[in-house]
């Protein structure tokens, strides 16, 4: 009986396996990667005994996060479909220095978040969950009471004390003071060995596997190409992202020939913004900036960060409801060519306005209806290539009904996307799809067949649906087969329990 067991098991198994048109992935590239952005002191506070001066109703000074909260996190973080987490610093800040951008000390953990022996905790049980760890990295400024700004020897590593009168000059953007914060003299050899020697050193001893780089735009070129052929030489696929301070138009060219892999797009996220923080709105000049080039696909895309105001905050402005629009904006930005980077607290559709209300604390307290959907959209992110490194071409687009297609090695995923007020129908002909087929929505359970070369896509309002092409199925012989040697082995299974109860009886 336990050989016909094991057999009724195996079966059962082998008969639930879905059917799906999946393409084989590669090794991951960061292209793959969906990327939750932390701050650290506003997340999860995991260890009491390092909250120090710290004032949970202060926005401008410490709330007790650190990196304790978030190693107990992580699976929260894994089972949403995430693979990579980007973490705000945590060097040794001056005092309220929460956010970490004011360094005191590039060599150590700020007292507040952790030890060094936490961090590489967290970098370790991350891995061991297949989620990589990027830290932000601080080049551009230091804290007015860092040690090296009083020490007279080292006058020529600061740029006099100046700020920035035209934010269109180039110049003054790398030479100014931002937000009064002493400002590194990059160009000096000695500021450069120091910065790339610190870099190198927290590779080393943490193994993160990406720097994010606060005010990329703020630091020279010249210093970008010497900083990532240092840090990549022993870590070729080192991720380095670069992070603007302010919307700015950037050429990303010139910084990816600098060994920068990847840029936050202000431009894209604005116009991203504008296009779901309502319904009806056109998406032409989203759809306008989406390219096929490999740039396209490194790119960093994002609705907000720890610098803008919360999306949110510009769906209640417009007397939108967040959870309907979040649901549309999200799957855009899972299913368009880029690496997407989702803000804590996004989940939850958190709300915030400027700095530092955007950086309110994160409540674990919440209905799951959102993470529920963005779980769902990570496994299809992760289980669909044709999602990650796929070309893409538009196939619909009119106020706010969108229908765009992804092809990658045999894949093509179809995504539908009804940013409007009511349902709508959307025909995809021969000339736009191959034909005879059949789409599988992955998203909602939707079904589209083939009728005469062409495919009828019926969307309800603020709905949305990520369909792959497969053959029609009609009736799957296999698999009705194997269902009812299921159903008769769990008949001969009952008969066997039956019988030996009634010699048990005897």
């Amino acid at each position: 009986m336990k050989r016909i067991t094991l057999i009724l098991i195996a079966i059962l198994l082998i008969s639930s396996i879905p059917v799906s048109a999946k393409v084989q992935k590669e090794k991951r590239l960061w292209q793959d990667e969906t990327v939750y952005s932390i701050m650290v002191d506003r997340f999860n506070d995991g260890d009491t005994s390092n909250d120090i001066d710290t004032n949970t109703k202060d926005p401008l000074t410490f709330n007790g996060g650190d990196i304790q909260g978030i190693i107990d996190k992580l699976d929260y973080i894994q089972d949403m479909g995430f693979t990579a987490i980007r973490l705000t610093p945590i060097f040794a800040n001056a005092k309220n220095g929460y956010h970490g951008y004011w360094v005191n000390d590039f060599y150590k953990v700020d007292e507040h978040f952790g030890t060094l022996e936490t961090f590489q905790k967290l970098v370790k049980e991350a891995h061991q969950r297949k989620i990589k760890v990027i830290l932000d990295f601080v080049t551009n400024n230091v804290a007015a009471t860092n040690p090296l700004v009083k020490d007279p020897s080292k006058s020529n590593w600061f740029h006099p004390k100046q700020e920035i009168a035209d934010w269109n000059n180039r110049e003054q953007i790398e030479n100014g003071w931002v937000n009064g914060l002493p400002d590194l003299n990059q160009d000096n050899p000695e500021v450069k060995k120091y910065l790339i020697d610190a870099a190198k050193w927290w590779m080393k001893k943490t193994e993160v596997d990406g720097f994010g780089l606060p005010e990329v735009n703020h630091v020279p070129l010249s210093f970008w190409k010497d900083f990532s052929k240092e840090v990549k030489k022993d870590k070729k696929d080192f991720f380095l992202q670069g992070i603007p301070a302010e919307s700015t138009s950037l050429d990303l060219n010139k910084f990816q020939s600098a060994g920068i892999d990847s840029l936050f797009d202000y431009n894209q996220s604005e116009s991203l913004r504008k296009s779901f923080a309502n319904t009806n709105q056109s998406l032409h000049s989203v759809s306008s900036n989406t390219e096929n080039s490999q740039s396209a696909f490194q790119n960093g895309t994002f609705f907000d960060n720890e610098y803008t105001v919360r999306f949110t905050s510009d769906i209640v402005d417009q007397r939108q409801f967040p959870g309907s629009r979040w649901k549309t904006a999200l799957t855009y930005l899972y299913t368009t060519p880029g690496i997407p980077n989702v803000y804590y607290g996004t989940e939850i559709a958190l709300n915030g306005g400027e700095i530092p209300d955007n950086r309110r604390q994160m409540s674990f307290r919440a209905e799951k209806e959102l993470i529920d959907y963005i779980t769902k959209l990570g496994e299809l992110r992760n289980t669909l290539p044709s999602l990650t490194r796929g070309t893409m071409e538009m196939l619909y687009n009119q106020d706010g009904m969108t229908v765009y297609m992804r092809v990658y090695q045999g894949e093509t995923s179809i995504i539908a996307i009804n940013n409007t007020r009511k349902s709508q129908k959307v025909t995809l002909t021969k000339n736009q799809l191959e034909g005879g087929k059949e789409l599988r929505g992955l998203l909602g359970g939707d079904l589209v067949r083939s009728h005469n070369n062409q495919y009828n896509l019926i969307i309800d309002r603020d709905e949305s649906e990520i369909y792959v092409l497969t053959k029609k199925s009609g009736l799957n012989i296999p698999h009705i087969a194997s269902l009812i040697v299921v159903y008769l082995l769990v008949f001969l299974f009952l008969i066997l329990i039956l019988k030996r109860r009634k010699r048990r009886t005897n």
